[in-house]
């Protein structure tokens, strides 16, 4: 059984989703079934109970990941000792951050490590920050730009990078929410909220919405990742928070207004984040040391 059948198993067992798993390792959901259905043949036993809804792993199909995730352990300790011998570090470095933190922070994090390891191939995947840390410890990446959650389990390492601050955002242009901003007295309750769906940004605007002791938030949408956020307030639909560099580096900043809060909203601590247990790993090893040097 090859390492990538068994490194995709591994990732379908952690998001119990063909279609999440199918995309990340870059095949039709249909070349997935098929390479589930050949590992279950080489085993004689079914791996996972599936219908239109769900995924569920069988009692077989648990006894397997652990196997294949040792495999996958023993697989890289022997790719870095090999590598260790190398004269130049090789092998792959996964790194998974948001879209604007690819672009404002990742190029000044990886130029220096570029120039004094040129064979590691960088893999970049981008999404929505609240889900950073998690990609982290389902080892579906070996690094994440990621906010410091308000509880980090002792299993990653948290390298601070950056404070970033988080403003109310409102639209600029001509509309319903711009007309209730401008009242003598703003009725917080009425007025159309956008949040990210869940993350460090949303417990802080809800954190502050409170603060104003005006009841429930009119809650018009939620969504996955800032980027998003921030076109929504611009197309006029509500008021949102966002983190500055997120506004600042947004195509729509034109079109938004910061809004001066009633109380102060805590920044976030950007930061890189890694496995504790892999941090001995000659390629992650290497990367933590570039981003240390002064």
């Amino acid at each position: 059984m090859d390492i990538k059948s068994q490194q995709v198993f591994c990732h379908l067992a952690q998001t119990l989703h063909f279609g999440q798993t199918a995309h990340a390792h870059h095949v039709s959901p249909s070349t997935l079934s098929r390479m589930i259905k050949r590992i279950e043949d080489e085993l004689g036993c079914q791996l996972l109970q599936r219908d239109n809804r769900s995924v569920v792993l069988t009692a077989a199909g648990l006894r397997f990941e652990s196997y294949a995730k040792q495999q996958l352990q023993l697989w890289q300790d022997l790719q870095g000792d090999l590598h260790a011998e190398q004269p130049q570090l090789q092998g792959k470095l996964s790194i998974y951050c948001s879209v604007t933190a690819a672009y404002s922070h990742l190029p000044q994090l990886l130029d220096g490590f570029r120039r004094k390891y040129p064979h590691i191939e960088i893999m970049l995947e981008t999404g929505n920050v609240a889900n950073a840390v998690e990609q982290v410890k389902g080892k579906q990446v070996d690094f994440a730009i990621a906010a410091h959650p308000e509880k980090l389990s002792s299993s990653c390492h948290f390298f601070s990078i950056a404070q970033i601050p988080l403003t109310i955002i409102a639209p600029t242009i001509e509309c319903q929410v711009q007309q209730q901003l401008q009242a003598r007295q703003i009725d917080w309750s009425t007025i159309p909220i956008i949040l990210p769906d869940h993350g460090s940004a949303r417990k802080r605007f809800e954190h502050w919405y409170r603060q104003k002791g005006q009841g429930k938030p009119n809650i018009y949408a939620t969504v996955s990742g800032h980027e998003a956020l921030v076109s929504m307030v611009a197309l006029g639909c509500g008021v949102g928070i966002a983190p500055e560099v997120v506004i600042d580096n947004s195509p729509v900043k034109e079109r938004i207004k910061r809004l001066t809060p009633s109380h102060t909203i805590k920044p976030f601590e950007l930061g890189v984040c890694c496995l504790t247990k892999r941090m001995q790993e000659p390629v992650i090893k290497a990367f933590l040391e570039t981003i240390s040097e002064p």
